[in-house]
């Protein structure tokens, strides 16, 4: 049960599992040193927390964050705290995406049974994942390697997954870095996995704190106080690799993979390059194209950067390999 509504605190809207309650209660740290106020976490149950079909026929990560968004707009929470990549790509008038803070590691990670790598799995070995954009990737490496994988559709949280590899059932399953690093179990993973081999999802490893955008005073000194908390390149990054999946009409669901880093000559920072993958499942096909350009210093030129890059894929025959188009 929440504790009683301390007076003068600020209400951070969360979803209850391990992971979102250790990233918000970072996040959490974070704001009370910005304002000063006590921060207390409000737990919200979404339908996504509580049904048991596959994400996909749910709607996607979006159910996640419909829920913490209805209760941020209700005023039952002040703000909320998401993981990036769940969030859609349209942005509501009436919510603001307040800060991107600095991101963690964006790479995909392998936890495998014996401490094994990628590459030293058995013959047919069994990967858990429930993400159609690692199934894409991982299956497409395995296929221009030679080794012979068989992706598992899996769901649940980190003790369900890994415990799939612990109880024999799977060979290895693949995780987020950023997520087994906040809950404190980075050092069970096997084998970080290149982003040269796995795209991340765009996003992957940032978070967004999301408030209202509204017109009272008090709205637009929260919305100040959180902004302190952004992370310029984090938010660059991520917002060029947002507009890829925009522009590529896909949601959250769909296997697309999207990073956008900095390139820097020694300590100067000359360019931003984006990386793009999208393929079928099964990895016989995968389209994977990149664009370097400067650093983006405006949300404009950084939205440009994705389209730019979705308009190349899209000419290379992306747009076929995404299954069902997003609404």
């Amino acid at each position: 049960m929440s504790e009683p509504h301390v007076q003068g605190a600020l209400r951070l809207g969360t979803r209850r599992s391990k992971l979102a309650m250790a990233q918000s209660g970072q996040v959490a740290d974070a704001v009370s040193q910005v304002t000063g106020r006590p921060v207390e976490l409000v737990e919200i149950t979404t339908y996504g927390d509580t049904s048991r079909e596959h994400l996909a026929q749910i709607g996607g990560t979006g159910v996640f964050v419909t829920a913490l968004r209805d209760a941020t707009l209700r005023g039952e929470v002040d703000f909320a705290v998401h993981s990036l990549k769940d969030l859609p790509t349209a942005q509501p008038d009436e919510l603001a995406l307040a800060a991107v803070p600095k991101r963690e590691d964006p790479r995909d990670v392998l936890v495998a049974r014996d401490g094994l790598r990628f590459t030293d799995l058995p013959e047919g070995a069994r990967v858990g994942t429930g993400s159609p954009r690692r199934m894409a990737q991982l299956n497409a490496y395995a296929r221009s390697h030679g080794l012979r994988i068989e992706t598992v559709p899996i769901r649940g949280n980190v003790d369900t997954r890994i415990g799939y590899v612990r109880n024999g059932q799977l060979d290895a399953v693949v995780l987020a870095a950023a997520g087994l690093s906040r809950i404190g179990r980075i050092d069970e993973v096997t084998d970080f996995l290149p982003v040269d081999m796995v795209l991340p999802a765009p996003g992957q490893g940032a978070l967004a704190i999301e408030c209202r955008a509204g017109n009272t005073a008090e709205d637009a000194a929260l919305l100040a106080a959180l902004s302190e908390l952004d992370d310029p390149h984090a938010r660059g990054a991520v917002t060029a690799e947002r507009s890829l999946l925009a522009a590529l009409e896909a949601g959250c669901s769909a296997p697309v993979g999207a990073l956008a880093d900095l390139l820097a000559d020694g300590q100067i920072v000359k360019e931003m390059r984006l990386r793009g993958v999208v393929g079928t499942t099964d990895g016989s096909t995968l389209v994977q194209l990149s664009t370097t350009g400067p650093v983006p210093e405006t949300y404009d030129q950084a939205m440009a950067l994705g389209r730019e890059l979705a308009a190349e894929m899209l000419a290379k025959g992306a747009a076929g390999l995404m299954g069902e188009r997003a609404h």
